[in-house]
């Protein structure tokens, strides 16, 4: 990526990649924790004897936690800095993930999981943070896909290694087992990370308790580019994140026919596709910005396309080919996610980025939680028609382009006039 380092900017090199290495080690662990059920889903239906909207609830209550804890935590990266939330975030889900190991009845799973919610939503907008206080800024878009790209690596270890542990040495094993890996990010955290480099601390901001929140939350939903980021966000990352955190792998096996092996082998497929896509996203948006909505609004229509064509299929099972086609689309989702944070980054200052990405971020959590709900109550009322049960992924897609749509000029003309704004700052800085 070429061009001159903007005044101000961090420099990057080794050190910044070891310092955001160690940062983007705890969202790893943090996705496959946040990742496991998706393949224990039918697991904890024997082990806690519950039906489908019982099993949803596990992740939608995950979800509502890590969806209503976006902008506090954004709050808090933008006062505390990264290590102190990071260290806090993986606490939480490493206690998380050991109680759900543990739970002896429905109840006490629930409120693991709660746990684990809350410390994973303290790690990705960290891990945001870190990047913009380490890197360039002209490097933002591709730092944000590798880190969305090595969450999906965590998701790759839930498919491989966590499904493969269930079912050789246990429930309690396995997941009290995955625990360590918590553990020792920890340590890592407490010792090595650093929130930024020497000469680049930001400007101290005076805390001014409730009417700074307010303050900090207003100033970035003003932005219009905050909003659309937000709707981005919604749009693009539920259709994938539903798929592979519950119920992905009944669908393939109970609707599809298949074995749980050759279903595993799908979701793996969907995970590798959202890692090589990611890396294509992540260059494309870095060298050509205007690229960024029309690769958001190109894989939410191919994403319908396949899902529509999947489930309209005329016959009791889709073709095998139709499926890896439909999973590999999907891995489109968790890039196309990304691009939102592309465009609240540039509507807001760097004292602001914590509290615009919470903002944005709350928004594919929102889509999850609400359709995870919605193919749980549909699945129980249709006697588990997953063909009914997952039309729910269009009501929200159209949702979502339309106010994407909506709020699209607006931000384009905010991102042009601070564009030109920054400019103007840039040619009066002293040599």
């Amino acid at each position: 990526m070429s061009g001159a380092t903007l005044p101000g900017d961090p420099p990057g090199g080794r050190r910044a990649v070891g310092v955001w290495s160690i940062g983007v080690s705890v969202y790893f662990v943090a996705v496959i924790f946040r990742t496991s059920l998706g393949v224990a889903g039918l697991d904890a239906v024997e082990r806690f004897h519950v039906g489908a909207s019982a099993l949803s609830t596990f992740s939608i209550l995950q979800l509502l936690v890590y969806a209503g804890m976006q902008i506090p935590v954004g709050l808090l990266v933008d006062r505390l800095g990264t290590k102190k939330v990071l260290s806090l975030g993986a606490v939480l889900f490493t206690l998380g993930q050991l109680g759900f190991a543990f739970s002896p009845s429905y109840g006490t799973a629930l409120a693991s999981r709660a746990l684990l919610g809350c410390g994973d939503a303290l790690t990705f907008i960290s891990v945001l943070r870190l990047g913009t206080r380490w890197f360039p800024a002209r490097r933002g878009p591709l730092v944000a896909q590798l880190a969305g790209l090595v969450g999906m690596a965590g998701n790759l270890v839930s498919t491989l290694v966590i499904a493969r542990l269930l079912h050789g040495i246990g429930w309690t094993a396995a997941f009290a087992g995955s625990a360590l890996a918590g553990a020792v990010v920890l340590v890592l955290t407490l010792l090595f990370l650093k929130d930024h480099p020497e000469g680049h601390e930001p400007a101290p901001s005076p805390h001014q308790g409730a009417v700074y929140v307010r303050r900090q939350i207003a100033a970035a939903w003003r932005e219009p580019g905050t909003r659309l980021g937000l709707w981005v966000h919604f749009t693009t990352q539920f259709p994938a994140m539903v798929f592979l955190l519950l119920w992905g792998l009944p669908f393939l096996v109970q609707a599809q026919g298949l074995s749980r092996a050759t279903a595993g082998e799908l979701l793996t497929l969907v995970v590798l596709s959202n890692m090589v896509i990611g890396l294509v996203y992540g260059q494309v948006v870095a060298r050509h910005h205007a690229a960024r909505l029309p690769l958001a609004l190109g894989t939410v229509a191919a994403t319908a396309l396949m899902w529509a064509v999947t489930l309209a299929y005329p016959a009791e099972h889709a073709p095998m080919w139709l499926l890896v086609v439909l999973c590999v689309v999907l891995g489109a989702c968790g890039p196309a996610s990304m691009l939102g944070f592309d465009f609240a980054r540039p509507a807001n200052p760097p004292e602001r980025q914590g509290t615009a990405s919470g903002i944005t971020n709350m928004g594919g959590f929102i889509a999850s939680m609400t359709t995870l709900f919605a193919i749980g109550v549909l699945l129980d009322a249709t006697g588990d028609d997953y063909t009914v049960a997952f039309c729910a992924v269009f009501g929200l897609q159209a949702l979502g382009v339309s106010q994407i749509l909506r709020l699209r000029g607006r931000a384009a003309r905010r991102e042009r006039e601070r564009l030109v704004a920054s400019r103007v700052e840039t040619v009066h800085v002293p040599a």
